[in-house]
């Protein structure tokens, strides 16, 4: 009997896919008269800027045509708004394709790959793929300042001569939590110079008047900082990412980035709405303001979450997690376990408008009755 697991390389053969969470399609099929408050895969509630629809509305006429394989629009766009040259820039199917490819390039069998505990499982992916081992640094404790988010410290005992690569989310998807660029800056300097470290900037939207890492490029040469056009600017559908780097780094990365890797309609897209800041404060100061109040009605109930600086909530729900979820789902809310984590006892909710908010408080306060 063929086995073709046995053809796959060694890397792949003990591999998990990435998991999306619930099979939203089907669940939407099924809804009952309300509808499905989805609440699984932050996406921005507010969705994007008016401007966006009308430069796909530009390109519709245009679908039989190859997208620009350069992406020099988008590119001189978000060179000009981050200070960067173009060169020092590489545009992703999101943020995800990036995130894989920094593994693909830079590390290999016999190399380290070193993330946070709790950090975003793409990592783990990526390091898996590229046939590196995964070294795994503890979370700081729940009852820190910073609950379960990234212990800078222990990340930097792990580095050794081996580490080739490392992966920081700044703020972190599952925790919501954030360090701050000064951490940062003070971390940078003292990791090794042969280590390439890559911070994942994909909410970085959401924190206000929060520094990025993209200002520390100069500084440091084996920076990397993603980001994505998913989140705060609401194109989850169009997927579009990009980096910052050296232009070294980008020019070695874009060897294996796949030709037309972004489509004609997220290129035109993302450019529109990186033109426009209102909505985006629009939705920072939204998405603060519900998040605040969500907070403070799950901890009525019962339910404490973590401070976040994103457009989700990591909720401790308790050793009756899997029940809670379940008499959501059939409440038609949904939001994200958070098992494959070893969060077993969380759910991740994300911040949604308030009528969706309030479908999923009136489900929870069911539920506790």
């Amino acid at each position: 009997m063929n086995r073709f697991e046995d053809r796959a390389v060694p890397a792949v053969r003990t591999l998990r896919a990435y998991d999306p969470g619930h099979d939203l399609v089907a669940l939407r099929r099924a809804a009952h008269a309300r509808g499905l408050v989805e609440l699984g895969s932050n996406e921005n509630a507010y969705g994007c800027s008016p401007a966006v629809r009308r430069a796909v509305e530009s390109c519709l006429n245009d679908l039989y045509r190859y997208p620009d394989p350069l992406g020099g629009d988008l590119k001189r766009a978000l060179a000009a708004r981050l200070g960067v040259q173009v060169g020092q820039l590489l545009l992703g199917n999101g943020s995800h394709e990036i995130l894989m490819q920094c593994a693909q390039v830079f590390a290999g069998p016999g190399d380290e790959v070193l993330m946070a505990q709790y950090g975003f499982a793409v990592y783990a992916i990526a390091a898996q793929c590229s046939g590196a081992r995964l070294v795994m640094a503890p979370a700081l404790p729940a009852d820190a300042a910073m609950p379960l988010g990234h212990d800078l410290d222990a990340l930097l005992q792990r580095v050794g001569p081996a580490t080739k690569l490392v992966y920081l989310a700044n703020p972190n998807n599952p925790t919501g939590t954030a360090f701050s660029r000064d951490d940062l800056a003070g971390w940078l300097s003292a990791c090794p110079a042969h280590v390439i470290v890559v911070v994942d900037e994909a909410y970085h939207e959401y924190r206000h008047e929060a520094g990025s890492a993209v200002d520390l490029l100069e500084a440091h040469p084996n920076l990397i900082v993603t980001r994505t056009f998913s989140k705060a600017h609401g194109l989850a559908a169009l997927r579009v990412g990009y980096a910052a780097a050296h232009a070294e780094v980008i020019a070695l990365m874009e060897r294996v980035r796949e030709s037309f890797n972004v489509n004609m309609l997220g290129l035109a897209a993302a450019e529109a709405a990186l033109s426009d800041d209102n909505h985006v404060a629009s939705v920072r100061a939204r998405n603060a303001a519900e998040r605040s109040r969500l907070a403070a009605a799950l901890r009525d109930l019962g339910y404490d979450s973590l401070p976040s600086h994103t457009n989700f909530l990591l909720v401790h729900v308790g050793a009756h997690c899997e029940t809670v979820e379940r008499q959501l789902l059939a409440a038609g809310v949904v939001p994200r376990p958070m098992g494959g984590y070893g969060l077993a006892e969380y759910l991740r909710i994300t911040v949604a408008t308030a009528a969706e908010n309030e479908r999923l408080i009136e489900a929870l306060t069911e539920i506790s009755a």
